[in-house]
């Protein structure tokens, strides 16, 4: 049998090696994301260029020629998903399936998406007043959610690039850091602070207003998920919200011209 400070240093190597599983998949992934997010909102805060001038692209073109343009985008896509693979990797255990774990299965379907959409309009409608009143106070850069020119395949490759996004955020700074900061000793509301600041964190590049509207989802969704235990609702809700910004961009643009059409 083995002693009691055996069974210590056997629990505090356990809580190391966590802690660094933590900070290997983050710097993999949405870690490094906020990372090159904060240097960028600080470029953007120190450029000549005021930031209500400024404007970013995502789901932008990768290249003149269709089909090399088609196959970056589908291959970048693509290959972010394999730090999802990783986390459910991670949370595998005999007996145990991490898609259970994670509250992310087909055992509640209905109940899933109908939590998802009312999420939805908790957070959509609010999330776009609070982008367009960041634009006009001028703390929001202009954000071009897609490609105005499309091809056949546009449509497939936002829909494709909104469950992405909605998997990593949600499976990895959801499901996954709650299961491990919790069996790192975390408060549940520490770990709803973090979870959120790190969501907000990897959205600074398009500046402070979605910083905290992304924030503030982040408290949200962490606070379900809490009650839920289930990161399905989450991924229902983000996928929406994501492909009624990718694939509505044009017709948003048309409403709002002034506030939402890129800086020359």
């Amino acid at each position: 049998m083995p002693d009691e400070a055996g069974r210590v240093t056997a629990r505090s190597l356990n809580r190391a090696r966590l802690a660094w599983e933590v900070v290997i998949v983050l710097g993999l992934s949405l870690g490094a994301s906020a990372v090159y997010s904060i240097v960028s909102i600080i470029a953007r805060l120190t450029d000549t260029t005021p930031l209500g001038n400024q404007s970013t692209t995502i789901n932008g073109s990768q290249s003149t020629r269709e089909w090399l343009d088609f196959t970056y985008q589908f291959l970048g896509i693509f290959f972010e998903l394999f730090a999802v693979a990783l986390v459910l990797y991670l949370l595998w255990r005999p007996g145990s399936s991490s898609f259970r774990r994670l509250g992310f299965d087909l055992t509640r379907p209905g109940r899933d998406v109908t939590a998802g959409i009312l999420l939805v309009l908790a957070i959509g409608i609010p999330g776009l007043g609070l982008y367009l009143a960041g634009r006009a106070l001028g703390i929001t850069v202009a954000v071009v959610a897609s490609p105005i020119d499309t091809f056949w395949w546009t449509i497939p490759i936002l829909l494709f690039s909104a469950v992405r996004a909605a998997l990593s955020e949600e499976l990895i700074v959801v499901g996954y850091l709650f299961i491990r900061l919790r069996e790192l000793g975390w408060s549940t509301w520490t770990i709803i602070t973090a979870s959120a600041l790190l969501r907000g964190s990897y959205h600074l590049y398009q500046g402070i207003g979605p910083f905290v509207g992304n924030a503030a989802m982040g408290v949200v969704f962490g606070w379900c998920y809490t009650r839920w235990g289930r990161t399905a609702p989450l991924v229902v809700a983000h996928t929406i919200l994501d492909v009624v910004s990718f694939v509505g961009y044009p017709l948003a643009l048309s409403w709002w011209p002034a506030l939402l059409a890129p800086a020359t």
